[in-house]
């Protein structure tokens, strides 16, 4: 566990983000009291912060299935045990899918499952992120709207914010790959989620267009958002205190360092230094 917070420091992150677990299966090892333990060391002698762990890809707590649901809930509560075992500040959620019903059914399944998840458990800190989503198929989180109301439905009794991934948000048509789009963007961020309440953005280039729906990464700078709306992005004065952390594809070594290295660039930071 401790190689990632190993890695990370290779390849010069001040943040990073991590799977507790197969983040493909629904059969997992909670990590020993020793693993956690020099994984913790390794992140405070490399002053890794925040540590951000996604979860795992198969939960869908908002979904009409009982049996699907109550599988996701059980899950949750795993990754929610695991990141505060690791010390990690935040948890990244996708909220699901209304494939079996309709999206308001959806999303009050998805609020009263990250509460069932929750109970009785010491979160010790620990804020759990409502990821917007691409909007493909019969997911919700495509809109700031239905973000905003699964964290404050479930923010009622859970310490819960946002995380907002670039490429998800221009995939679901918002323009943030122009000057008036971006300013345009943020303003109906803010008077939905609230940009106080956004904090993690997962920085990913799209492969494919705007208001696509598709959910495909791409590097930064070289896909349909583009060099130039990146720096735009990464340099704006309501954006630059939050972490970005990169979920951009590795198609040959040294790519995740090649971004890592074209985010500061772009942010107006030496290579080596903090955007």
């Amino acid at each position: 566990m401790e190689n990632a917070a190993h890695h990370a420091h290779k390849i010069g992150c001040d943040t990073f983000q991590i799977f507790s677990a197969n983040p493909r299966g629904w059969r997992t090892l909670p990590p020993s009291p020793g693993e956690c333990e020099r994984f913790r060391a390794a992140r405070e002698k490399y002053r890794l912060a925040p540590l951000v762990i996604h979860d795992n890809y198969l939960i869908n707590m908002a979904s009409g299935d009982p049996v699907i649901r109550q599988k996701s809930i059980a899950a949750f509560r795993g990754e929610l045990e695991r990141a505060v075992a690791l010390g990690a500040d935040y948890l990244v959620t996708h909220p699901g899918s209304a494939k079996e019903s309709n999206p308001g059914a959806a999303i009050a399944w998805c609020v009263e499952s990250l509460k069932r998840a929750a109970k009785g458990t010491k979160l010790n800190g620990l804020m759990i992120l409502i990821e917007n989503t691409a909007g493909q198929g019969s997911a919700i989180g495509r809109t700031f709207e239905e973000v905003a109301e699964i964290a404050a439905g479930a923010g009622r009794e859970l310490p819960v914010g946002a995380c907002i991934d670039t490429a998800h948000t221009f995939e679901a048509g918002y323009p943030i790959h122009t000057v008036e789009g971006l300013r345009e963007t943020l303003k109906k961020l803010d008077q939905t989620v609230g940009l106080a309440n956004v904090r993690v953005i997962h920085a990913n280039d799209s492969k494919t267009d705007f208001g696509s729906h598709a959910d495909r990464h791409q590097h930064i700078g070289k896909g349909k958002i583009g060099r130039e709306a990146f720096g735009r992005i990464v340099r704006h004065p309501k954006l630059r205190s939050i972490p970005f952390i990169c979920e951009t594809p590795i198609d040959r070594p040294g790519d995740d360092k090649r971004n890592l290295r074209m985010m500061r660039m772009l942010a107006g930071a030496k290579a080596n230094g903090r955007p």
